[in-house]
């Protein structure tokens, strides 16, 4: 390629390739060309008769608005590749040391047999009780099998003899350098080193080995295979080559010829033809046709002679063609992608990265015919749509993998500026896909009164004792309905309906903290976005509640198994492991604004600090949303804020109750009615007595259910949530018109 620009010096240069006019864009530690007007100059005038402005109409989809998103998934996809690596080379040693145990063991049999003079047994019986070097070899070659797909059984043992040794680790090696080639052939000429390529540890994340060349392992680990399905530009492929520290092979696939030529000169233009496979294709096409692969090979193996038996020259599997890690990043919706990526990718942990663009559709109240059309589910009003539009699009992608008897895991689920990204793992496992229905729910939503909600689920998930005493198993039974009246038991307003949506956690601490804890190392020059990651992670971790809620501060709590009265300090609930956390339903699924519990009841404004310290006393769990500045979640029932709100209104912001209506959502929250009458009687009873009206307590269920004093401890509710760090928790728009860009034009 010809170029005007031999040497880009980074964003805005202008380049010339082939004739046409590019304009050069870097991101992290990758660089883009960006079309301009086809090799044109082309200029229009401003609006308001300024100077000529470069018209640049994109050919191929570029936002650099999204670079947040992208930041993210590199250090998401780190995260869980680095954890993978671990747990690939841990499963190699644990290999390598039961074969060894093995070895050891057939020595020690074979030096006992020959101290007693062979047991009894005779000199052949030994011999071939003794396992041949053949043997041993044929015993080393264990390779990692798909977990079951269908038809296809769950492990398969693969045993080779002499020369189909070498054919089977060759099988096995990554064939996009030409070290592993070199590796592969080395290998072929000694076949003596006979363990495949899944069983070699994985090198070193951190650092390079200092071992000489001659000690290098011939055989790397298996690269993460990375597939990008709507590439457009390529720059998350080729950001993920660029960034993640450990080998991937990434497949950066687009429909347009526009785009697969874009990305073909942006790979060139980074040297990373190595790493990056590119393809024109349909997504759904590509992703369904790995997994016909899949299931052919299986299928045909599963048929042949021997392949049961293990006999030799019966069909060994490859290493399955599945994805490791999936990256959907459509404009707009990505549902129509949901069965065709929970398929490809692999099912024993795979992570997919999904990206829904069309907030405008699962998280407000004018599509909701097309909501349901794309996700299976109708969305909420209020402002704590996005949170349940969240749970709308999980929803679809739990729904879509229950059909093959998968279940995903939401690892970190955010709704950011106008899209939301879920990061989600896959595995097989129709025993958990059980519990889906019992982690669905509805919500019957009073959006036009005081904004309470009330989730009713789809089945209803029991764990009761098993006959023995040693243990627990689960019943799944239908659900009791509706949960609440058509009308708003705390206002009388109507409810509408919304969902079904997933009601299970949308975060999992562990895989944020995981993150957090590689931020500290990260270059804040290459991830532009550092501190926002930071302030959004901390509060989707804080986000994170468990279900059992710690005991009330000041009241009962255990201590080395014994209750003990008047401890101060409340006790964090237990996670839960194991089925009890696959059948887990979050206590808090929506979070509610100060701003409109005051406004449903005509009063100023509560601080969040004196409600969080509030529900804190009462032994609630409490924190924020990611969502939306001001929020707060808890798993405090409606009925306990709105006992908060009413004792708020008589110490720290008296209304006027005469100007307030009957038969308005306000009279009903404050009781007016019922309170008018306590306080008629209290005065008929003091006059008997003689003695002065007492004032009323405002008490309030705590998480016990005993009556408890409403106090709101400021203090208290300041420290939740804040460390030693100013946090950028939410995004301020950094220019105007902050949003998604309009849709490329290709060719």
């Amino acid at each position: 390629m010809a170029t005007e620009a031999t040497a880009p010096e980074g964003t805005g240069t202008i380049v010339v390739v082939d004739g046409t006019r590019y304009k050069m864009a870097q991101e992290g530690l990758a660089r883009i060309y960006v079309p301009l007007s086809g090799g044109d100059r082309k200029e229009r005038q401003n609006g308001g008769g300024g100077p000529a402005v470069e018209d640049h109409p994109q050919q191929v989809f570029y936002n650099p608005i999204q670079q947040f998103n992208r930041d993210l998934s590199v250090l998401a996809i780190k995260a869980y590749g680095t954890d993978l690596m671990e747990k690939r080379k841990e499963a190699f040693l644990q290999k390598k040391e039961a074969f060894a145990s093995k070895k050891r063991k057939r020595k020690e049999e074979k030096r006992l047999n020959k101290a007693n003079g062979l047991g009894g047994q005779s000199a052949s019986a030994s011999a071939a009780a003794e396992p041949t070097e053949g043997q041993e070899e044929r015993e080393a070659v264990m390779e990692d099998a798909e977990p079951a797909d269908g038809e296809r059984p769950a492990k398969v043992d693969k045993r080779v003899e002499g020369e189909d040794t070498a054919q089977a680790i060759a099988e096995h090696l990554p064939q996009n350098t030409e070290d592993t080639k070199i590796a592969g052939e080395e290998k072929a000429a000694d076949s003596s080193e006979s363990l495949p390529q899944q069983e070699q540890p994985p090198a070193d994340l951190s650092t390079q080995s200092a071992q000489p060349a001659a000690a290098q392992p011939k055989v790397q680990p298996p690269d993460i295979r990375i597939l990008d399905a709507l590439s457009a530009t390529g720059l998350r492929a080729l950001r993920y080559a660029h960034e993640l520290p450990f080998g991937v092979s990434v497949t950066a696939n687009d429909l347009l010829a526009a785009a697969t030529e874009s990305i073909r000169r942006n790979v060139a233009l980074n040297g990373l033809s190595d790493k990056i496979e590119v393809t024109q294709s349909d997504a759904l096409a590509h992703m369904y046709t790995v997994v016909a692969k899949d299931l052919t090979a299986a299928a045909e193996a599963a048929a042949a002679p021997g392949f049961k038996n293990h006999e030799k020259g019966a069909p060994r599997y490859k290493r399955s063609d599945r994805y490791d890690v999936i990256d959907l990043d459509p404009y707009g919706t990505g549902a129509n992608f949901f069965d065709a990526a929970v398929q490809s990718v692999r099912n024993d942990g795979g992570l997919l990265c999904v990206t829904c663009t069309d907030a405008g559709v699962w998280a407000s109240q004018g599509y909701p015919e097309k909501c349901f059309a794309l996700y299976g589910g109708v969305p909420m009003k209020g402002a704590h749509s996005h949170e349940a539009g969240l749970r709308i699009v999980l929803h679809a992608l739990a729904s879509s993998a229950a059909r093959y008897g998968l279940t995903i895991t939401p690892l970190l689920s955010l709704s950011i500026d106008f899209y939301c990204r879920v990061f989600v793992t896959v595995n097989r496992s129709p025993a958990s896909v059980k519990f889906l229905a019992g982690k669905t729910m509805v919500a019957y939503n009073c959006d036009q009164g005081c904004g309470a909600w009330t989730t009713q689920p789809l089945l209803r998930t029991h764990s009761l004792p098993n006959k023995k005493g040693s243990g627990n198993f689960f019943k799944y039974t239908f659900a009791t309905g509706p949960t609440t009246e058509p009308r708003c038991e705390h206002c009388n307003s109507k409810t509408h309906l919304a969902g079904p949506m997933y009601a299970g956690p949308i975060h999992q601490a562990e895989f944020i903290q995981r993150i957090l804890d590689d931020l500290p190392s990260v270059d804040t020059d290459i991830y532009g976005t550092t501190h926002r990651i930071k302030g959004m992670l901390h509060t989707a971790l804080e986000e994170v509640i468990e279900p059992e809620a710690p005991r009330p501060r000041g009241h009962v709590a255990k201590a080395n198994g014994e209750v003990k009265q008047g401890e101060e300090a409340p006790i964090e609930p237990v996670p839960l492991t194991g089925d009890d956390a696959l059948a887990a339903v979050d206590p808090a699924p929506f979070f509610f604004l100060p701003t409109n519990l005051a406004k449903a009841v005509h009063c100023a404004t509560p601080g969040e600090d004196p409600l969080r310290g509030a529900l804190l006393l009462l032994g609630y769990q409490v924190t924020r949303s990611h969502c939306k500045p001001g929020s707060i979640k808890t798993d405090a029932p409606w009925s306990v804020l709105w006992d908060i709100m009413r004792a708020f209104v008589r110490q720290k912001a008296p209304v006027k109750r005469e100007n307030i209506r009957p038969n308005t959502a306000a009279y009903r929250l404050l009781r007016i009615e019922e309170e008018a009458k306590e306080e008629a009687e209290a005065k008929v009873a003091a006059n008997k007595s003689g003695e002065p009206v007492k004032p009323k307590e405002d008490t309030t269920t705590n998480a016990l259910g005993e009556q408890q004093v409403i106090v709101f401890d400021e203090q208290l509710g300041r420290q939740l949530g804040r460390g030693g760090d100013k946090l950028v928790r939410y995004q301020l728009n950094p220019r105007e018109n902050w949003g998604p860009m309009n849709r490329a034009k290709g060719h």
